[in-house]
This record gives C-alpha cells, structure tokens and sequence, in this order.
C-alpha cells in the first residue's frame, strides 16, 4: 500500500493572484498585444478555452512578473459561478494572469506539477473547495484559504507515474477533439459545396424551409419537474450545459419521468434559440430539456440534413437575436420558417447523405468515447491518489 501523505496547498506551491490595483493601473485590454490574458471564461473542464481573448503588450506584463505565466504554472478560478474551473499552461511568454483566477505554481521539488493539477480538476478538490466558498450570487475564496486546501500526496516516483496516467487520457482527448474539429470543418464544405454553390435549382430539387424539414420542441421550465423524494434525478439541459459539452456539479436536477420526448439522449440535434444561441449534437448523456432549447427531430429526413440546414442558419439567427436583443437575445419560431432550404431528390439526397452522415456519426462517437474516458479518469485518479489502488496494478500503456 503506497503511504499518502496531505499537505496544505501553499506548502507545495506559491498562490497568487493579480491584485485589483495592478490590473487598474497597469492592464489595458487591446487587439494587437503580444499576451494573452486569461480570465475566468478562458478555463473550461480542466483546459484553455482560448475561443474569447483579451490581449496586452508584453511591456505590460513584463511590469507584473508575480503574474506572468509560466511552463507549469496551474490556474484556478476562485469566484463567480465558474469556480474550481482550472488548466495548466503549457508555453512560456503567452499567457499573463487576470482577474477572478489564481497562479498556482508548483514546487518541483515537493510535487509533481500535472500531479497537483490533475488532483485540482478532481471532483473530490472541488467539493473540498465548494465548502469553503461564501456569497451566494458571486461566491468566492480566499487566497488564503485556498493555500490551505488539502492534497494528497505520494511519494515522487508514483506522483509522476499517477501524472502519466492522466496524460495519457488527456492526450487522447484532445486528439478526439482536434479529430472532430478537422470533421467539421469537412462536413461544412461538402454543405457549401453541395448546396451553397448551385447557380440553378437542379432538376426534382425543390424549396423548403427548416419547420418544413423538421420538428423543433421546446423544453420545459424544469422548475416545476424536481425530482421526487423517491427519485434519483436526472440532469437538466440548459443552455450552459449545452455551451460546454456536459453535465456537472451544478447542473440542476429534474425528475425522470417527464415525458419521454424531453428526454435527451446521445447523439441529439439541440438548438439553443434564446440567449447564446448554438446548434450542437448532445453527447453528454441522458438529460432533461430545459426551456429556451429545441430538441430537433424529423419523421422525414435523416439527422444530417436537418442538422446542417439548422446549423447554416446560425449566424442569422444571432443576428436576428442581437438586434431584438433587450434583456436576452432570441429568435422566434416564424424565423424557422423565414429560413429556406434546399431539398435535393431522391438520388442526390442519398448521395450527399453518404457523405455527410458518416462525419456526424464519427464526431459523435469520437465526443461519447471522449466522455466515457473523461468518467475513467475523474474515477479512476482519486483512487490511485487517495492509494485505494495501487499505481502498478494500472495498465496505461
């Protein structure tokens, strides 16, 4: 049995943040700066989210080293509704700390550094975390109570060994991930290609629109559908959950016995029509559909057409719901029907959908492979760092 030592976080690594009179004085955000500054909204799910970036001139923050960003250097947000969010970094002279994040920078001598944070993106941190959080609309930490977080501890040779299991199911995360970027970037110009480029309507094609070609449910305001007291609960789809991919920590409950067209599975059409409007298939497991997204069906057509067709009509649709915007930006249902589609015949429909299907199919099965090694991991490390399974008894090769 491996003997597990815990030791206070601030005892392993230094913690720190950007103080507020630093970021008045010195950081203004520009389009053009060398550095990136990473917020709260850049962490997601233990990596960078770099899909929205504020910039700064590498003058700015060469003037605050306590926050420049190094190789190893593990973030960690500490306030707001996002917090536990982490990712280490992985390039020197990219990245500078910003607001609501913390800098943990491992000592190397005492901690392997993606040991710490991979225990860090560990629900079992999290919970630990989640319990000394205060404030209720803006809930937050303090710097010092976060260096007296608690971390099980190994001995060196099986923290690297621990580390290397968690890479090596990282790693083949991320490949899915750049594998289903590649797909999509395939599927959308076999749609242009097929659809987007003809001069005339070919010959038995004809014109639809979207509520020609499918059905779109709303969901439920799953307020009203808690879970009994007898009943185990089912995570609610909303629209943060579809935005990122997955349930978590605090996903509300519904119960399961709503109606079963409500039910979302793997490898449903969701379309978010109110807010931060998205179009994405759900990989992350059975669910509840909360109101504000449509689950899209169709009795007529296969899911890569309307799938497609739904997701083409994106980004008018955000502009519709930009320039109604009061509040929260939305379309209504008549733009569904306001949004033309092309219907091919019969033969073209058969042709272009041997196309187009087994690419949704992959990026679907690459995003639920991608889950259920996400469940091995988040499983499997807190047993091998608590020492309740020994590291040589793991086959990670």
């Amino acid at each position: 049995m491996t003997q597990i030592k815990h030791y206070e976080l601030g005892e392993l690594a230094d913690v720190t943040k950007l103080a507020g009179f630093e970021f008045t004085k010195y950081i203004k955000y520009n389009n053009y700066g060398e550095i990136i500054a990473l917020r709260a909204l850049n962490l997601r799910h233990g990596e960078l989210d770099l899909t929205d970036i504020k910039r700064i001139d590498r003058s700015v923050s060469e003037l605050l080293p306590r926050s420049k960003l190094y190789i190893n250097d593990i973030l960690l947000t500490y306030t707001g509704n996002g917090y536990g969010d982490c990712a280490i970094i992985e390039e020197n002279d990219k990245y500078h700390l910003a607001p609501n994040i913390c800098k943990i920078a491992p000592n190397v001598e005492k901690v392997v550094p993606y040991y710490l944070y991979s225990y860090i993106r560990t629900n079992e941190f999290y919970k630990i975390m989640s319990s000394h959080m205060t404030g209720s609309s803006q809930p937050t930490i303090p710097m010092k109570t976060i260096r007296m977080l608690p971390i099980p501890l190994p001995p060196i040779v099986v923290q690297e060994k621990i580390a290397e299991v968690a890479y090596c199911i990282n790693e083949k995360i991320r490949k899915n991930n750049a594998i289903n970027k590649n797909l999509e970037q395939q599927a959308q110009a076999i749609f242009a290609n097929e659809f987007l480029s003809l001069e005339t309507l070919p010959e038995g094609w004809k014109q639809a629109s979207l509520i020609d070609i499918a059905d779109y449910l709303n969901g439920l305001a799953m307020q009203k559908y808690r879970p009994t007291a007898d009943e185990s609960g089912i995570p609610v789809l909303k629209i943060k959950e579809l935005r990122q991919g997955c349930c978590d920590n605090n996903s509300e409950l519904c119960s399961p016995s709503i109606k079963s067209d409500y039910i979302i599975h793997d490898g449903d059409v969701i379309f978010s029509w109110s807010g931060s409007l998205l179009v994405d298939f759900w990989c992350g497991g059975i669910c509840g559909l909360n109101q504000h997204l449509f689950k899209v069906t169709s009795n007529k057509y296969d899911k890569w057409f309307y799938y497609a067709w739904t997701k083409h009509h994106l980004d008018r649709f955000i502009a519709v719901a930009a320039d109604k915007a009061t509040t929260m930006g939305h379309i209504k249902r008549d733009e569904l029907s306001k949004a033309e589609v092309l219907v091919p015949n019969k033969a073209d429909y058969k042709r272009i959908g041997a196309l187009l299907q087994p690419i949704y199919d992959l990026i679907i099965a690459n995003r639920i492979e991608n889950k259920k090694l996400a469940e091995t991991r988040d499983t499997l490390l807190p047993k091998l760092m608590s020492g309740e399974i020994d590291i040589s008894e793991v086959d990670y090769e």
